[in-house]
C-alpha cells in the first residue's frame, strides 16, 4: 500500500495498469521466495500419491524424514557459511568420519565421553578452517577442499587404510554406540529428533541472537560490516565452528549406522548441502534465506528421491538427477546474484 500512495502523491492519480502489475508481481516473487520450495514439496507429494497409494503412508513418511535425517543435521550447521558470504564448506566430508574415527577409537571410555571426543575433534577442522577463513581470509572453497584432501590421506596413512570396528558384544559400550543411529523417542527415530533439534537451534541463533544479526550484515555487505565495528573474523570463525559441530553429530551417526569408522563415510554430503541450501533460498553471496527454507530443500531432496525409487528410478540416475538439480540451482542462484549486481565472480 504503501508502494501505491508514493505513486499516487507523486503522479496525483492511481498507478497505471503497467505500474500495478509491476506490484502484483513483486508480492508473488515475495510469497514464492517465502513458501516455494514447499509448494514444490506438496506438488512431490501429490506427484508420488499418484504413483503409488504406499507413498503417502505414516511408514513412507517417515522413511523420508529417516533418509534425509543426516543431511538435514549437515545443513543445521552449514548453512551459517553460506548465509555469511563464504559460499560453502568443502571440508565436511573429512569432518564427518574423523569424528566417528575418533568415537570408535574412544568407546573404552564409554559412550557419552566417546561422543564428545568425536565431536570435538570435528570442531577442531572448524576452529582451523575459521582461523585461515576468517583471520587470514584464504579462499574457502580452496582452502576447505585441500583440507578434505590433507585429513583423508592423513586418516588412511594414520589407520594403515584399513577401517576401525567398535566392538559390539552385549553389554558393551560399542553395543551402545550402534544402538544410537537404531533407537527411537517416543515412537519417533532419535535421528529425526536429532535433525528438528538442531534445526530448532539454527534457526534461533540465525533469527535471535546477536550473532545472526551480524552473520546477515556480514553476508549482505562485508565491507559495511568491518567499518560497523562487527568482529568480522570471530564471525567467521564461529560460522564454521557451527558446520563442523553439526557435521561431527551427522559423522557419529553415520558411523553409528555402519558399525564401522572408515575415511570415506563422509562422501558426497558437502554438494548435497550445498544443494539442499541454495534450494531453499539461501544466496550464496550471503545475507538472505532462512533454516526454514533450508529445511524445505533437504525435505524436496529426500521427497524426489523417494519418489524416484516408487518410479523405479536406479539409485546411479536418481544422482545424475541430484546433480542436475544441483547445477540447474547454482546457476540460476549466479543469474539472481549478476541482476542483482552482487556476483563478485
Amino acid at each position: 500500500m504503501s508502494q501505491v500512495k508514493s505513486v499516487m502523491a507523486e503522479t496525483g492519480q492511481s498507478p497505471s495498469r503497467k505500474n500495478r502489475g509491476k506490484l502484483q508481481i513483486s508480492k508473488s516473487q515475495i510469497v514464492f521466495e517465502k513458501a516455494g520450495i514447499y509448494i514444490i514439496a506438496l506438488a512431490l507429494i501429490i506427484v508420488g500419491s499418484l504413483v503409488s497409494p504406499q507413498f503417502l503412508t505414516i511408514d513412507n513418511m517417515l522413511s523420508v524424514l529417516r533418509s534425509i535425517s543426516l543431511l538435514g543435521m549437515v545443513v543445521a550447521g552449514a548453512a551459517f557459511v553460506t548465509y555469511i558470504g563464504e559460499y560453502a564448506d568443502l571440508s565436511i566430508p573429512a569432518i564427518i568420519p574423523l569424528s566417528g574415527i575418533v568415537a570408535v577409537f574412544a568407546l573404552p571410555l564409554g559412550v557419552v565421553p566417546a561422543v564428545l571426543l568425536g565431536m570435538l575433534a570435528g570442531m577442531m577442522i572448524g576452529v582451523m578452517n575459521g582461523l585461515v577463513i576468517g583471520y587470514l581470509r584464504a579462499n574457502p572453497i580452496l582452502w576447505t577442499l585441500a583440507v578434505v584432501f590433507f585429513m583423508e590421506g592423513l586418516m588412511r596413512f594414520m589407520m594403515s587404510n584399513n577401517q576401525i570396528y567398535p566392538d559390539v558384544s552385549p553389554g558393551t559400550s560399542g553395543a551402545d554406540f550402534i544402538d544410537l543411529y537404531r533407537s527411537e523417542i517416543l515412537g519417533i527415530p532419535t535421528i529425526v529428533v536429532v535433525m528438528l533439534v538442531l534445526l530448532a537451534i539454527s534457526h534461533w541463533i540465525l533469527r535471535r541472537t546477536k550473532f545472526g544479526q551480524q552473520a546477515k550484515l556480514l553476508g549482505s555487505a562485508y565491507e559495511v560490516a568491518k567499518t560497523s565495528g562487527i568482529n568480522v573474523k570471530r564471525t567467521v570463525m564461529i560460522a564454521f565452528v557451527l558446520t563442523a559441530l553439526s557435521s561431527s553429530v551427522a559423522g557419529i551417526l553415520i558411523t553409528s549406522f555402519n558399525k564401522t569408522g572408515v575415511y570415506y563415510l563422509g562422501q558426497g554430503y558437502d554438494f548435497q548441502a550445498v544443494t539442499a541450501i541454495v534450494l531453499g533460498g539461501m544466496t550464496l553471496s550471503g545475507g538472505r534465506g532462512s533454516i526454514v527454507g533450508v529445511l524445505g530443500g533437504v525435505l524436496v531432496i529426500g521427497l524426489l528421491s523417494n519418489l524416484m525409487t516408487f518410479m523405479g528410478v536406479h539409485p546411479f540416475q536418481q544422482k545424475v538427477v541430484i546433480g542436475t538439480i544441483f547445477i540447474l540451482v547454482v546457476g540460476l542462484n549466479q543469474y539472481q546474484l549478476r541482476k542483482m549486481g552482487k556476483d563478485h565472480g
